[in-house]
């Protein structure tokens, strides 16, 4: 289970306990007594299984846009066994939400050291690239290699994009971002081009208010923005419709791009759409067409609250080559 650390004196007590076993990596006892004094005042995550501490990764800011990875260890006997990349890819999560745009890390340079060539090999799987190499940064037997990852690209996004059901911060969200969602949204494929998805931008604080008032049980309710997807049943070719297939692509387009605008939403289906019929109520209020169903409520916001990622299977367990087996 990966744990966000919050107390100054756990996080330095767990750094402590995880470099001191990997004395191959961090060796000098100067630079290792500075990684933990440092931790404690940094965003700082431990995978622990049960009683045990597996490993730990903190962050640290070093530019307006860029987060880097400070310092990061993993158990030895937990080597190989997904606890880096868990680790990463919350970290990933916070700085994508925290709205920053690059994560870098500085390690020695590959063909040096084959405990380092090791570590830059986790890196590069990560998904970091090669910026520069600095061979002065520390000294001519240790040149720096710095590795850097935008945290913009489509892949990165898909990784840090999870449902937020939690509050958002005052504030009102630009009209040009959400028209920029929107524009997401109707730029996806749909079966035969039939273009059976549309939807409407709310921002005004009364409608947004009138649209709260009828969801029960409340969601969303301090979401400064809405983005209702609406659907009509056309069909594609002869009987078949795809309206689900389109909409569906729609949503997800715009998930997407909320996250890249450093706002958070959530796909509000189910909830809206039951034998209560939430979906018509907000239709009235929005004087939807007779031919079109609301069918998804995104709220759009920046979080207030922290949140980390959902755990995930193993790629393994989910992901097959050429056939099940």
């Amino acid at each position: 289970m990966i744990r966000f650390i919050e107390n100054a004196e756990e996080r330095k007590e767990i750094s402590r306990q995880i470099l001191e076993s990997l004395t191959e990596w961090f060796e000098v006892e100067e630079s290792r007594e500075q990684y933990i004094r440092e931790s404690a005042d940094q965003p700082f995550w431990a995978s622990v299984d049960g009683d045990v501490v597996e490993g730990f990764l903190c962050l640290k800011e070093t530019g307006k846009e860029t987060m880097e990875l400070a310092v990061m260890g993993v158990r030895k006997e937990c080597h190989r066994k997904g606890v880096g990349r868990r680790l990463f890819a919350a970290a990933r999560d916070y700085a994508s939400v925290h709205g920053y745009e690059f994560i870098q890390v500085k390690t020695v340079r590959s063909g040096m050291y084959e405990d380092y060539d090791i570590t830059n090999e986790f890196y590069k799987s990560l998904g970091f690239k090669e910026l520069e190499v600095l061979p002065d940064y520390w000294d001519e037997l240790n040149p720096c290699q710095i590795y850097v990852m935008s945290l913009k690209s489509a892949v990165n996004t898909i990784a840090a994009r999870h449902s937020y059901r939690g509050a958002f911060l005052p504030g009102s969200v630009p009209e040009a971002d959400l028209i920029t969602i929107a524009k997401a949204g109707i730029d996806a494929p749909s079966g035969c081009n039939k273009q059976t998805t549309d939807v409407v931008i709310v921002n005004d604080p009364e409608v947004l208010a009138q649209i709260k008032g009828v969801i029960d049980p409340p969601v969303a309710q301090t979401a400064p923005a809405f983005i209702v997807v609406l659907t009509r049943r056309i069909n594609a070719y002869r009987d078949r419709c795809f309206a689900i297939q389109d909409y569906s692509a729609a949503i997800e387009n715009m998930l997407l791009a909320i996250v890249e605008l450093g706002y958070q939403s959530c796909w509000y289906e189910g909830h809206i759409t039951d034998e209560d019929r939430i979906c018509d109520k907000i239709a009235s209020i929005l004087s939807v067409p007779d031919e079109y169903d609301v069918v998804c409520l995104l709220p759009v916001g920046k979080a207030a609250d922290e949140f980390h990622a959902p755990s995930k299977k193993p790629l393994s367990e989910r992901v097959r080559l050429n056939s099940w087996q």
